[in-house]
């Protein structure tokens, strides 16, 4: 951007020009929800008509139907009429998160707004899927956050919101046009989105049904060619736990030969190293896991998987495990058994360890073994699709956000 000329770094072909800069509140109505006078909780019905509240579009998007939204009766609705949302509406929080704001869509024509939402409507110099973008870069949430009163809950009024600074360009055509490109954008985030969240309700789906039931023996959907029981029996009858000897702090450094992970490490980047002879002198010593061992969080975050490729890297003594079963068990089985067990017998208070017992007394429901490769690599595979939608989400999430900084004032 340049300051100066009030014009964007990046802008579409055939367009010049400085941009305007009003407040919000003289390009835009903005109103505040009806307050607990007007309309309490206890006033909401089962099947009604819906009101919004600030916790429905807290990643800014709304919902699209009224399932699990409080509604209102016909009455309250009519006597109400003046807090109806319109298309292209855009609402605010008025507590708590308050720099987020959400667009009304045909979805959620005619719902109302709550006591604890802003609801800004835009006149006719400005195009309101601009201002929604406008209003969602990062120079104006910090505006908004810059004034908000309350230490512990942030909050605005319709005065606060008003004296918002924003930027546009006075011709409709390239505020349509900026509209449209993160119109496109957010349509693509959302189908992956929904095709994410599709594929993990899948995967939910299969766990309950591809495994037997507490106290039964045969899961109720199987592969073709699959038949018997499945054995009851717990991790200790198919291994033990191992663990790497303890590396002390005045054994590493910050730069090195090989890569030092801790529990809040684990499974990211290393920020701690250790030499390439401790590292071969422990190694030949103490346990060391082999390429497809499933290394497992045993404190703070329980539970966390992260499957061992094979690289020469160092993990911190007992609070990151594995269970060495030389091969009585399928890794990938393990992995989404793992991935669905409730570990009992936890112990502390403000952070929890999960002890060697605990892992060695677990029980587990095992098929042969060509079926629990069958079930390991069914569920590997839906796995994949889930974080090629999720890696495809911040994928595209980064690009708009470079995209409102580069194509705003």
């Amino acid at each position: 951007m340049s300051t100066d000329n009030k014009v964007p770094e990046i802008r579409s072909k055939g367009f010049s020009g400085e941009w305007a800069e009003e407040i919000l509140g003289d390009v835009a109505e903005i109103k505040t929800g009806p307050f607990g006078s007007t309309l309490h909780a206890k006033a909401y019905v089962e099947d009604g008509h819906a009101i919004i509240t600030t916790e429905h579009f807290k990643s800014g998007e709304l919902p699209v139907d009224k399932k699990n939204i409080p509604q209102v009766s016909e009455d309250d609705y009519l006597r109400l009429k003046a807090y109806l949302l319109k298309v292209g509406d855009i609402v605010f929080s008025r507590v708590g998160s308050v720099d987020i704001n959400a667009l009304v869509t045909n979805k959620q024509e005619g719902w109302l707004f709550s006591g604890r939402v802003l609801r800004v409507r835009s006149g006719k110099i400005i195009d309101s899927e601009y201002l929604h973008h406008e209003l969602s870069t990062s120079r104006v949430k910090k505006s908004v956050v810059s004034r908000a009163v309350g230490q512990t809950m942030p909050s605005i009024n319709t005065e606060i919101l008003k004296i918002t600074p924003i930027h546009f360009p006075l011709d409709t055509t390239e505020q349509t046009t900026i509209g449209n490109y993160f119109q496109k954008i957010d349509a693509l985030i959302n189908q992956h989105q929904q095709k994410h969240d599709n594929l993990s309700n899948i995967k939910k789906a299969m766990l309950e049904k591809m495994f037997p039931k507490q106290g039964e023996t045969i899961p109720e959907i199987r592969f073709k060619g699959f038949s018997g029981e499945w054995k009851n029996l717990t991790l200790g009858d198919l291994g033990s736990v191992a663990m790497n000897k303890r590396i002390f702090k005045h054994q590493t450094t910050i730069s090195g030969e090989i890569p030092f992970f801790k529990i809040g490490t684990f499974g990211k980047q290393a920020d701690a190293f250790i030499s390439k002879n401790l590292f071969d002198e422990y190694k030949a010593k103490y346990p060391y896991p082999v390429a497809g061992d499933l290394l497992l969080s045993a404190s703070g975050s329980i539970g966390r998987v992260v499957e061992y490729k094979g690289e020469e890297q160092y993990f911190q003594d007992s609070n990151i495990v594995w269970l060495k079963h030389d091969g009585k068990i399928d890794n990938a089985f393990l992995k989404v058994f793992y991935s669905m067990v409730k570990w009992s017998g936890l112990e502390g208070s403000t952070i929890q360890r999960l002890y060697n017992k605990n892992i060695l007394d677990t029980e587990i429901s095992t098929p042969e073994r060509q079926e629990q490769t069958a079930i390991g690599n069914y569920f590997q595979k839906l796995d994949n699709l889930i974080n090629q939608h999720q890696q495809q989400i911040t994928k595209l999430n980064n690009i708009k956000q470079a995209c409102l900084s580069k194509m705003f004032v």
